[in-house]
């Protein structure tokens, strides 16, 4: 398939607007669009994205309750690691990405800035800091569950990367890392029913991401608790409402997220059984979704919905995993990535603070060819 250079298109291959429906279809055919591909001029082009926010103060969306007078200071001074990026949790998972890019790629042209900047924000000082701030009296559930899935990404991205200076992160990042694993464990079991939502409360988004890291880091007490409580949330739903989403902020999909999860979770014999009877269009080699539709991306809210192509990509391709009989759904995965890919070139910032981690994320999830 022919490779795509990211950001810069002069020319960008997607789906033909024709096959546009206002819900899941079964045409009689669907077309087989160009697989997206990360190489290292893409890669330059994507690292700059959080570049650009990770040292950028303000605007700021603290997301705080304030208890007092002393919880009124600058971002930098309450997240001296995170404090760019408009908000905590993209403030993470910028440094997400430039991580896993330095690791794929490390020759990029600001190489040297780049870990300059790591070693900078997240000295073990700074990360110290961070961990005090969970103790104020207002921020036990914090960030809680999206931003504690991004720093266990982030310390899976660096327990994976045998490199000198990711050691030297991951050692810097463990207290905090330990937290957000204390703070699942103590979490989950209070949890009597999940979130559905599209944005970042999601149960289902948030169990994956602490499962990988689990699964990598060989945690056997937190991946034994997100087994047991996605089958407690999720083993007997039916016939997920596909045809619902995406609504207006969705930045995650409710049902492909769930079967993201459980396809983690689950024995092979068992997911199948399962998918089923939860989602049991993806077995047509016909089925495809409408691609989310953005109107004004300079609408944080609005643009949410580059964002929901970008994780429907990764979830569909996490399903088809090992799956021939599914390996349809890569397809539909690389229409999504490739429908939203152009729209960061112009990184209005709206977008561009977060996008960008979503792009690579998904660009990681495709098994190249």
């Amino acid at each position: 398939m022919k490779n795509i250079s990211l950001l810069f298109l002069s020319l960008f291959l997607s789906c033909n607007s024709s096959q546009k429906k206002d819900e899941v279809m079964a045409s009689e055919t669907i077309e087989i669009v160009s697989e997206p591909f990360l190489d290292l001029e893409a890669a330059n082009n994507l690292a700059e994205l959080p570049l650009h926010c990770m040292d950028t103060e303000y605007p700021n969306k603290l997301n705080q309750t304030i208890g007092g007078d002393y919880d009124l200071q600058a971002p930098k001074t309450l997240h001296p690691a995170f404090y760019g990026c408009f908000d905590w949790h993209s403030a993470v998972h910028g440094h997400w990405s430039l991580v896993s890019l330095l690791k794929q790629f490390p020759k990029l042209e600001k190489a040297d800035e780049i870990k300059e900047k790591l070693t900078v924000n997240m000295s073990k000082q700074n990360i110290l800091i961070e961990v005090a701030y969970f103790d104020g009296a207002y921020n036990k559930s914090y960030e809680r569950t999206y931003g504690w899935a991004w720093v266990l990404k982030l310390a899976e991205e660096l327990y994976t990367w045998d490199d000198p200076l990711a050691k030297e992160l991951e050692s810097n990042l463990k207290p905090l890392t330990d937290l957000m694993v204390t703070k699942y464990i103590e979490f989950l079991p209070k949890l009597n029913y999940p979130i559905r939502v599209g944005e970042h409360p999601n149960t289902a988004f948030g169990l994956s991401f602490a499962y990988d890291y689990a699964k990598a880091s060989g945690h056997d007490e937190l991946k034994r608790i997100i087994e047991k409580r996605a089958r407690d949330f999720y083993i007997n739903d039916k016939e997920c409402p596909i045809t619902w989403e995406p609504s207006g902020f969705d930045f995650l999909s409710p049902c492909l997220e769930e079967a993201a999860l459980m396809k983690r979770v689950l024995s092979e014999e068992e997911f199948k059984t399962w998918i089923d009877t939860f989602l049991p269009e993806l077995k047509s080699k016909t089925f495809d979704i409408e691609r989310g539709e953005v109107s004004d991306r300079t609408d944080g809210k609005l643009v949410h919905l580059d964002g929901v192509n970008f994780s429907r990509a990764w979830s569909l391709n996490k399903i088809a995993e090992d799956m021939p009989e599914l390996d349809h759904l890569k397809n539909i995965a690389n229409m999504h990535i490739n429908h939203s890919l152009p729209n960061i070139v112009d990184d209005d910032y709206e977008g561009g603070h977060w996008l960008g981690s979503f792009a690579l994320y998904a660009l990681n999830s495709v098994a190249y060819d």
